[in-house]
Formats: C-alpha cells, structure tokens, sequence
C-alpha cells in the first residue's frame, strides 16, 4: 500500500491548572475558536469543543501526522499564551500538565458531539472531577488521582 490513510476520532479533555474556575465567558467562545484553528493548523478536524469555567472538551479527527501528545502540547502552549493577551484578568492563567484522551467509534461521534455541546447543562448535575473519574473508568485507565487535578 502506498497512501497512509487514517480516521481517529479522539475526545480530549484537560483542564485549568489546580483545576480553577479560570475560562471565563467574556472569552470563551473566542478560546474554543482559537483551539479550533490551532488543531486545524496541525491538520486535524475539529468537531465540537466546549467546557465550562475549569476544563476543555475536543472531539476532532486527529491528523496521521501528529502524535496526541505533540498535538496537546500545540493547543495548550499556544492557547495559554494567547489568552494570557486578552487581559490583565487572564496573565496568570494555565492548563494543567496532563490530558486525557479517548478514542471514539465513529458510530458514537454524534451522541460524543451533543455531551461535549451540552457541557453547561450537562455540569449542573456532575462535577468535573466525577465526570473525568467515569471517564477513566469507562475506559480502564489506571490512574493516581493525587496527580489528576495539578
């Protein structure tokens, strides 16, 4: 075979350092299209991104060409340092170290696609931390939880 083909749905997840209500909504819609742009320049497809004041979802189709933690490093660096010029509000801001990242059948995109829209709602009734607890569960991530929220 002589072409490279792939289709990876991936959903990301990482949030604020100490997991702190930083993303506030005078620049959060701006936040998700600048994410969208840089996953775009690293040749992935984003799909859906939203979240609320302390973490970030992305469902995209991750490009052949990156691996997920290079392209985590790109939304993350990049993000930080743009939102860092929005205002004096925002010059201590920063994400996490880590990330998680799940694979997604491309049977499941929709109903991945409507979670991630429906975040606002979706938090009313599951904090963050329960919600990337299941999320490690669901798909038997070992994990240490005194690293998850630094």
């Amino acid at each position: 075979m002589s072409q490279s083909l792939s289709k990876l749905y991936i959903h990301i997840v990482f949030h604020t350092k100490y997991n702190q209500d930083l993303i506030k909504t005078d620049v959060e819609n701006e936040l998700y299209a600048y994410l969208g742009g840089i996953l775009k320049d690293n040749k992935s497809v984003p799909i859906a991104i939203n979240g609320i004041e302390n973490h970030v979802h992305i469902l995209c189709i991750m490009s052949k060409n990156i691996a997920l933690a290079d392209l985590l490093e790109e939304l993350k660096r990049n993000s930080s340092r743009w939102i860092k010029t929005k205002s004096e509000e925002y010059k201590e801001f920063a994400w996490q170290g880590g990330y998680g990242g799940f694979s997604v059948s491309q049977s499941k995109v929709d109903v991945v696609k409507r979670y991630i829209e429906n975040q606002k709602e979706h938090h009313k009734s599951e904090t963050f931390k329960e919600e990337y607890i299941r999320f490690l569960k669901e798909y038997g991530i070992d994990y240490n939880e005194d690293y998850l929220w630094t």
